[in-house]
Formats: C-alpha cells, sequence, structure tokens
C-alpha cells in the first residue's frame, strides 16, 4: 500500500475500499497472538489481543482488509468469520497507510496504531512463528468455531464493548480446548502426560495453577482503577465489572457472561448469565443462580441497591431496592406469605404490578421493586414485606 501523506488522502483510500463491490464492514475486528499446543503444533490454546474494535473503527478495519488483499489473501464477505496470518508486508501497508496520524498515535488515541506499530517493530526485531499473529474478523455474530474468534467475543464482554448476554456464545466450549495453565501461559495437557516421566525427574514438571478452558479475567484484562479484585482465581475471562466493583476473597466468584453493570461489592457467586446493578450488594456465600442451575434456562438479574444477604440463594430477577435475608432461598418456586399492609405497600412500589392475595411464589414477584424477602424467627415462615431501608455501599470502598 502506498504511503498517504494526508488525512484527505487517508480518508479518500478509505472511501475507496468501502465502495468496491461486496464490501462489508465488519462487526469486530483485532489482531491476536496465539499460543500454539507443546506436542500438536496445529492447536491454538489461546489467543491473546492487545486491543479490539467491536461496532467501530472501521476505517482501520478498511485499510487491514486491503493491506490483506494485497499479499494476496482472499477476505469472503459473505463469511461470518476470517482469521489471515499477519506479515511483515502486512504490516508496512497498514503503516504506510496510517502515516498521516502517526504523530498522534500515543495514550488512549489511535489504538490500531500503535499495535500495528508495536507489533512490526517486534517483528523486525525478534521475528516471528509463521501464523503467530493473527488478523481476525467477524462479520456476523454466529455460533463460535475458533479459538481466535471466541476469545476475541470473550474481550468484548470483559472490555464492556459488548452487553452481557448480548453475545452467541453458543459452541464456545466445544471451540476452546481444556489445557493447564501455569503462570498465566497454557500447556497442552497431552504433552504434560507424554513428558511427565523425564520433567519429574529432571525437576523441571512446572506448577500446574488450575485446568480450564478458559483463563482468568485478570491475564488478559486491566480493570479500572477503582475496581478491586483481590483473588484473582475469582473471576473467569468473559465476565465484565463494571468500575467500581470490588470482588472479595473467599466464596466470591464471577463467571463468563455474567458481572456488574454498575458499582458493586461482591462476597458471594454471580452465576453464568447473571447481572447485579449499580450500588448491589452480593453478601458472602450468597449465591445467583445461572442458567444451568435452577432457573429454567432464564438468566437472573438483581436490581439497584439490592442486598443479597449472606449464604442467601437467588433463582429470580429481583428489581431495585430489594432485600434478601441471610440464608433465605428465593426460588420461583418458593411460597412467601404477606400480610395486606404490607402488599399495600409493595403494590405502591411496583403500580404496574397486579397483586392479589395472602402469598406468592417468587415467580410472582419477578422483577419487583423494593421487597424484603425474610423468615420468621419463631415459626419459620418465609415471608415478604415492603422493604424499609436503602441498600448503600461504603463510598470510600470503591
Amino acid at each position: 500500500m502506498e504511503i498517504l501523506e494526508t488525512e484527505a488522502a487517508f480518508k479518500a483510500c478509505v472511501q475507496e475500499i468501502q465502495n468496491t463491490s461486496g464490501y462489508k464492514n465488519p462487526l469486530a475486528f483485532g489482531i491476536c497472538r496465539v499460543d500454539f499446543g507443546q506436542l500438536n503444533s496445529d492447536k491454538i490454546l489461546q489467543a491473546t489481543y492487545p486491543h479490539i474494535n467491536w461496532n467501530e473503527n472501521f476505517g482501520s478495519a478498511a485499510i487491514f482488509i486491503k493491506s490483506a488483499q494485497e499479499q494476496g489473501y482472499v477476505v469472503d464477505f459473505n463469511a461470518d468469520e476470517v482469521i489471515i496470518p499477519v506479515t511483515l508486508k502486512f504490516l508496512e501497508g497498514c503503516l504506510n497507510a496510517f502515516t498521516p496520524y502517526a504523530d498522534e498515535a500515543f495514550g488512549d488515541a489511535h489504538k490500531n496504531i500503535q499495535m500495528i506499530s508495536a507489533l512490526y517493530n517486534q517483528v523486525k526485531e525478534r521475528g516471528m512463528r509463521e501464523g503467530e499473529f493473527r488478523l481476525v474478523i467477524l462479520f456476523n455474530d454466529v455460533a463460535c468455531t475458533s479459538v481466535e474468534g471466541t476469545y476475541l467475543k470473550l474481550y468484548a464482554l470483559s472490555t464492556s464493548k459488548a452487553a452481557l448476554r448480548s453475545l452467541n456464545l453458543n459452541g464456545a466450549f466445544g471451540a476452546l480446548h481444556n489445557v493447564a495453565w501455569s503462570d498465566g501461559q497454557p500447556i497442552e495437557l497431552e504433552w504434560l502426560r507424554e513428558n511427565e516421566i523425564e520433567l519429574k525427574f529432571a525437576n523441571e514438571y512446572p506448577k500446574i495453577d488450575f485446568v480450564d478452558k478458559f483463563p482468568r479475567y485478570l491475564q488478559h484484562i486491566i480493570p479500572a482503577n477503582n475496581t478491586r479484585v483481590l483473588d484473582d482465581s475469582k473471576v473467569r475471562f468473559g465476565a465484565q465489572l463494571h468500575a467500581g466493583t470490588t470482588i472479595m476473597p473467599g466464596a466470591s466468584y464471577v463467571n463468563f457472561n455474567a458481572g456488574t453493570t454498575g458499582v458493586s461489592m461482591v462476597e458471594g457467586r454471580i452465576s453464568s448469565s447473571a447481572v447485579v446493578g449499580d450500588g448491589s450488594d452480593v453478601g458472602g456465600g450468597a449465591s445467583i443462580l445461572g442458567v444451568l442451575s435452577g432457573t429454567d434456562g432464564i438468566p437472573v438479574t438483581i436490581g439497584k441497591n439490592t442486598l443479597l444477604g449472606a449464604n442467601s440463594v437467588t433463582g429470580i430477577a429481583l428489581g431495585d431496592g430489594c432485600i434478601v435475608d441471610a440464608g433465605i432461598a428465593v426460588l420461583a418456586g418458593t411460597k412467601f406469605a404477606v400480610d395486606p399492609q404490607e402488599l399495600a405497600k409493595i403494590q405502591e412500589a411496583n403500580p404496574s404490578a397486579t397483586l392479589n392475595g395472602s402469598s406468592f411464589k417468587g415467580k410472582d414477584l419477578v422483577g419487583l421493586n423494593g421487597i424484603h424477602y425474610r423468615q420468621d424467627s419463631t415459626t419459620g415462615q418465609l415471608l415478604i414485606r415492603r422493604s424499609t431501608r436503602e441498600v448503600k455501599l461504603n463510598a470510600d470502598l470503591h
């Protein structure tokens, strides 16, 4: 690609590329480094992206695609996913096109140019293994088929570029390989088995931190300055943590495609596809059920300023300002009694709901605001009443 000297020349080039017959802007794209299997060199164990683009930066996408085409690679715009090996010539072509913006590419500006420049310098200095770096383009959000495409989606979730529960993650477990993770690096299990005797006799057997298809969140994501994760094992990659969230050690856990949408305290479990709203507190050992663990496949949403008491279990959506007392299980079939006065107050807080009777199942209360779920300490009867206090987190801790 020729050197473009001015911004006008760059914009004209992008327009020309985008006007090409059949051209289509991608949904997402990025350049990743892949880790190969130690025994099976054609197996991809992990894909690391320094920067991803999600429904944005279409000018950079056009340049990437054009430079790849000039190296002889075919970009099928009718495909759902395209993966192209990155070459030095590809990088040079991109840098030529990005010339007008090169001096501005630092800090938060022009991340794609920073990425291309850093990779070009690294490759010039150290070289690269064939296929080690790859341009990955997603044109449609369909079921996952490759490690590279799956990781791109997990990055989109964990960087909050895509909303929780908005992506098609079907096939993710089939696309990813179960590997041993040692100090952040994936090791092929077959290689460990084949070399176990020699490694152990030589005292070179690696320290295995865990075995999983997913890495940990902090292996790939730099959280916001006011976000705290006190134990890296408590958050799986693909989780989403809003700025200001605190993940305590102990019984806490946040699965992939789950997390917080505001400032939250998490000392319990946020299972897959569960979402916790701003200002809410998931108490010690509390559990929000996932789509495969008792919710009939319905993802659970916890509203704003809601408190889940220690060791409580929640399997239905809760609205804003709710309280679940310690040890209480709020499930779709759980029955809760209510007296008329408290029911009237709950109705007032939820004017669009129709509430009649003296008892309700959890499924009748889905998404309602301002409910206190509790248990009579004398009779053991489960009760609901209008919540009388606002749940507030300690601002100094977040």
